[in-house]
Formats: C-alpha cells, structure tokens, sequence
C-alpha cells in the first residue's frame, strides 16, 4: 500500500494540497478532506482509498463551482445540473452536489420560483402564459410552477404596467394602430387577449387626457 511521504498546500490556492505517495506527487485534494480524515505524514492508503479521496475532492469542487454559480442570483435545480454537466462533472458527483445544497436550503426550486415571478413582475411585468414557459425552461415541476404563479396579483393591472413603457413609442399612431400595436406587445409579454384589450385601451384613453406615469424600462434579469 502506498504511503504519505508530504502533504504540502498548493501554491496558488491554500485550500488545496498535494499528497505525495512513495515520494512522488499522488493527488490534489481540498485541505478540509485531509483534516476531515485526520490524513498525516506515513499513513498508508490502500488504492481504495486514493480513489475516494479523489472521488469526494470532484465533489468538493463541483460544490464549490457551484456555490459560484449560486452567488449571483438563485437558480433551479436543473440550471444547476446543467451547468455542472456542462463542465464535464461525472453524473454521480453532480448528484451528490445538488443534493447536498437541497439539504443545506441552497437550492430550493420552490424559492426559486417564487423568486422568478417576484423578480420579473417587478422589472417588466408579464402575464401567466410567458411565466409559466420562463419556468418550464427552468425545470421547474408544474406544481411548482402552479404554486409561485398562485402569488401573481391582478394580471390587468400588471399589463398596465407594462404597456405604459410602450406609451412613448406609440404616441404618433392613430386609435387604431395604437391598440392593435399595444395588444399585440402585451401578447408577446404573456398576456391573454382578454387581458391585454382592456389594459391597450385604457392606455389609449389616458393617453388622450395626459402622458401617464413614466415608468424607465429596465433591462430583463439575468436569464
């Protein structure tokens, strides 16, 4: 059986060391694995334990890409899955790291929707329809999805809020064009025509008395 003749930390990331064998380079592996295993100088390691050392450190680092991947807004499970495959991770290790963040509360698709429908109601409104595909492309079950969905507010309202951003844009159509122009915008945002007729036509109607409220469009959050 091979034996540890140095444990030295890497020069360029000291949460990372080297396990030398039988004086030769073995392994890398996260520092925290070494003290988790009480891992010292002259201690044998049988093959086995060589690959599983090798085998939890893949699931240190995919843990800790995903963490990164985490920090700039939440995800769903399958974005992370995705991402994690992207990058060549064994399906075993991407397993053991989704569910390792599901137990710590790191990633939770049920958050995570309710997180989706707040944050785009709040940038740029859509209706149900656009929500729920956004949604599915995420992954997200369709109980989830049913759910988050339960939380929107009055959809005419929030095609108001959309059109006004339109307002400007149309001001020099006539009746007509402008609420065949404006159905058609709040349509392609996911909402029904049923919703979307009355929101164009009470824009319209203001538009006539005074400009309404300004509303500065913002851009989408990140996809």
């Amino acid at each position: 059986m091979p034996v540890i003749t140095a444990i030295e930390p890497q020069q360029h990331d000291p949460d990372r060391v080297n396990i030398d064998l039988d004086g030769r380079f073995g392994l890398g592996v996260a520092l925290m694995l070494v003290m988790a295993r009480g891992l010292t100088v002259g201690r044998e390691l049988t093959d086995a334990d060589v690959e599983n050392l090798r085998h939890d450190d893949s699931i240190e680092k995919a843990h800790a890409a995903a963490l990164n991947f985490l920090s700039y807004r939440p995800r769903s499970r399958r974005e992370v899955e995705l991402r994690l495959a992207r990058s060549g991770t064994e399906q075993s290790v991407v397993e053991a790291v989704v569910g390792r963040l599901e137990r710590t509360g790191l990633l939770d698709d049920g958050a995570f929707a309710r997180f989706w429908v707040d944050n785009r109601q709040s940038f740029r409104p859509r209706g149900k329809l656009a929500l729920r595909a956004e949604m599915r492309q995420k992954g997200l079950a369709n109980e989830v999805i049913d759910e988050a969905l339960e939380s929107v507010g009055d959809e005419a309202e929030a095609a108001y809020e959309a059109g006004i951003a339109k307002v400007r844009s149309y001001r020099s159509l006539d009746d007509r064009e402008f609420l065949r122009r404006m159905i058609a915008y709040l349509q392609r945002r996911g909402f029904t025509y049923g919703v979307a007729g009355p929101a164009a036509k009470r824009l319209m109607s203001e538009r006539c008395q005074s400009e309404p409220r300004d509303i500065v469009e913002r851009p989408d959050p990140p996809a």
